[in-house]
């Protein structure tokens, strides 16, 4: 016998590495920008182990130079797609076959598909019809539609300039964030004499009523719930949801800037957070 195969800390571990979500990572280059790349894998390690990753465009064309610098480094396969006419993007339909051809390995627990194009709404419905978790990553001018349609969206803003807690008064328990009042920093780098990429503001005013109707939807008769249902039911009825939008790193932190709204404890020796609704009652 192998004296691996005996350990119990080696077979711990390749049990932990099978339960790991395979993903196939499909980069729309036309709709999305290389600065976030870092900050996009970064984000995909905690989903599952990206086992495929592909990046689709026209790499005759010289606005992807800042792709090319970066493909190597992240193991990212480039695919080759001529424009056939000017002004269409060709890269569309080449990724959503490949797509398709992925989907029918049954090699895969989920997509993430990279863009802020609503051509790809479809896709991502298509694909969850078939059991998958669909994550999609794009801009905040992502059409509503592509959002709704995955399981989980990240806005790549936040993944060109980690977020912090600031003074804000997004991040204030006594003066929530009025609206249009908080943005993400900008970003300095230049990219071939281009302009620098400045982040789109992020949302200023925090779904509080949505956070408080699921607290009160899945509460027990004393109004206490764990918190951790909490946030994966907010992803089902807002895909976007995201606490780094508001400038806070996690769903607790926010938690606790709203005292008027909430009110959190720990309970137990694993310190399980436990919240209930406080406003108006």
């Amino acid at each position: 016998m192998d004296h691996k195969s005996s350990n119990p800390r080696y077979v711990q571990r390749l049990d932990q590495e099978e339960a790991q979500k395979r993903l196939a990572v499909l980069i729309d280059a036309d709709n999305a920008q290389a600065s976030i790349v870092e900050g996009l894998f970064e984000e995909i390690a905690k989903f599952g182990v990206a086992s495929v990753k592909r990046i689709y465009g026209d790499w005759t064309a010289p606005q992807l130079i800042s792709w090319k610098k970066v493909l190597l480094n992240y193991s990212i396969n480039p695919v080759q797609q001529f424009a056939y006419t000017k002004g269409k993007n060709a890269t569309d339909s080449s990724l959503i076959i490949d797509a398709m051809d992925l989907l029918y390995t049954r090699r895969f627990d989920g997509f993430c598909l990279v863009s802020s194009d609503s051509d790809f709404t479809r896709l991502a419905s298509r694909l969850r019809e078939e059991g998958l978790t669909v994550y999609g990553f794009g801009e905040r001018k992502t059409p509503a539609p592509f959002v709704s349609a995955c399981d989980k969206f990240i806005y790549t803003e936040i993944l060109r300039t980690p977020a912090q807690t600031t003074t804000d008064p997004a991040s204030s328990p006594k003066k929530p964030a009025a609206k249009g009042s908080s943005k993400l920093p900008a970003t300095t780098a230049t990219v071939e004499g281009k302009p620098p990429e400045v982040s789109a503001p992020i949302k200023a005013e925090v779904p509080l009523d949505v956070i408080a109707k699921v607290i009160d939807d899945i509460s027990d008769e004393s109004g206490w719930t764990n918190l951790g249902p909490v946030g994966n039911n907010i992803s089902k009825l807002r895909p976007d949801f995201d606490p780094r939008l508001y400038n806070f790193k996690k769903l607790s932190e926010l938690i606790k800037a709203y005292p008027n709204n909430f009110v959190i404890e720990e309970r137990g020796s694993g310190k399980a957070l436990y919240v209930k609704n406080t406003k108006g009652k």
